[in-house]
């Protein structure tokens, strides 16, 4: 209720005590409960988004098939692939123009989706399936990617290896936002770079075992 004009201040005082404070941080998306820095992910497949989740509402949606299928809980694995190559004819031929992408298996579409990072976000490239068939054969780990929840991260290097590895999607789009908010000018600006940098020692950490993914 609204303090009538002749409140007096001591009044006032004890109806602001009584308002709860706004929450603060993130919060799951299903329960509204206060979540840690590391949490669970679920994808809603009908509309491509990636949900906050606790504990309790991620284990609702873990079995297969829960909620009529609509929601798929994102796992926590981290898995390099030793060895990875893709030439520049190859590379060209996925039509990415710089040295960053995700692929994911988008289960309603029924293909393999390509995404490359920038200042605008994630941009999808038109992937040609006969020279990723020809990549993947060399590579068997690549067909245990889980539809949807995981994806293929590669990171072409000049005079070094390329980086890749299948990670859980969210960690994909971690990378989106990474690029997304610290582009500066026409090549980004060392910064960026910087924290691309960082970011792939994470995974590099993580497909080592040597970082806690979540703190179940």
């Amino acid at each position: 209720m609204d303090p009538s004009p002749g409140a007096s201040f001591a009044e006032l005082q004890k109806l602001l005590r009584k308002r709860p404070a706004a929450p603060s941080g993130e919060r799951c998306d299903y329960c509204a409960v206060p979540l840690a820095p590391e949490h669970g992910h679920l994808v809603d497949l009908k509309a491509r988004r990636i949900l906050c989740s606790c504990r309790p509402c991620y284990l609702v949606f873990e079995p297969e098939g829960a909620a009529q299928g609509r929601y798929k809980t994102v796992p926590t694995r981290y898995e390099r692939v030793s060895g990875f190559a893709v030439d520049d004819a190859q590379w060209d031929a996925f039509q990415i123009p710089i040295a960053l992408a995700f692929f994911f298996f988008n289960s309603i579409e029924g293909k393999l989706s390509a995404f490359y990072p920038g200042p605008a976000g994630a941009t999808e490239s038109q992937l040609p399936l006969e020279t990723w068939d020809t990549i993947a054969a060399q590579y068997p780990v690549l067909a245990t990617l889980q539809a949807d929840v995981e994806a293929i991260l590669i990171h072409r290097r000049t005079g070094a290896p390329a980086r890749c590895a299948i990670v859980p999607i969210d960690a994909a789009y971690e990378l989106v936002g990474v690029m997304r908010t610290n582009w500066r000018g026409f090549d980004g600006g060392q910064d960026v770079w910087n924290r691309i940098d960082a970011f792939f020692a994470k995974v590099d950490e993580r497909c080592d075992g040597r970082a806690l993914v979540r703190p179940w």
